[in-house]
């Protein structure tokens, strides 16, 4: 098995997703709060979507980490590099639970995943696939300074989608770390 790396924050910790998860991403598979990502999806779909994430890991490297804040082991979300076999571009995604909105959580989480894929995994690209209706992600890919690129490949050309464009952080030098 893969040893993966765990990224620890102002306020979070970023973790590879556990069997320990599992309800809690089963439950946000099955809800509302999955529609933008495809949902809310059945039982048995929600728990293979959940093992996708953690298979990723094992196949990959790398993958989503499982957010939980410094004082709690609950995870409330899961934010990183994605890239299943047929997406056309390194992906940073994020997923937020319910209850873990308006506090900056999922900036801080995805600052880092974001961070990590350009200077751990070596990328010079990433992108976030977002739904058009969900604003609260696209406002979330802006504040990070990614920006809406038109002519980049869809994922799914049957279901469209807005794709925001990963600034590749400038490199530090002695005098800026």
């Amino acid at each position: 098995m893969i040893q993966s790396p765990t990224i620890t924050t102002d306020r979070l910790i970023l973790r590879k997703p556990a069997a320990r998860d599992v309800d809690t991403v089963v439950a946000f598979f099955l809800s509302e709060r999955a529609a933008h990502v495809g949902g809310p999806y059945t039982e048995g779909k929600a728990w293979r979507q959940f093992a996708a994430e953690v298979g990723h890991w094992d196949l990959l490297g790398f993958g989503m980490w499982a957010v939980t804040t410094k004082e709690s082991d609950q995870i409330i979300g899961l934010i990183g590099p994605w890239c299943p076999i047929d997406w056309p571009e390194t992906e940073i995604g994020w997923l937020m639970f319910e209850g873990s909105e308006g506090k900056g959580y999922a900036f801080e989480a995805a600052q880092a995943a974001v961070n990590h894929a350009f200077t751990e995994l070596g990328w010079d690209t990433a992108v976030s696939y977002i739904a058009e209706e969900n604003t609260r992600s696209i406002a979330l890919a802006e504040r990070l300074g990614a920006v809406y690129d038109p002519n980049a490949q869809q994922p799914k050309p049957d279901q469209p989608c807005l794709i925001y464009r990963h600034p590749c952080p400038a490199p530090q030098t002695e005098t800026s770390k």
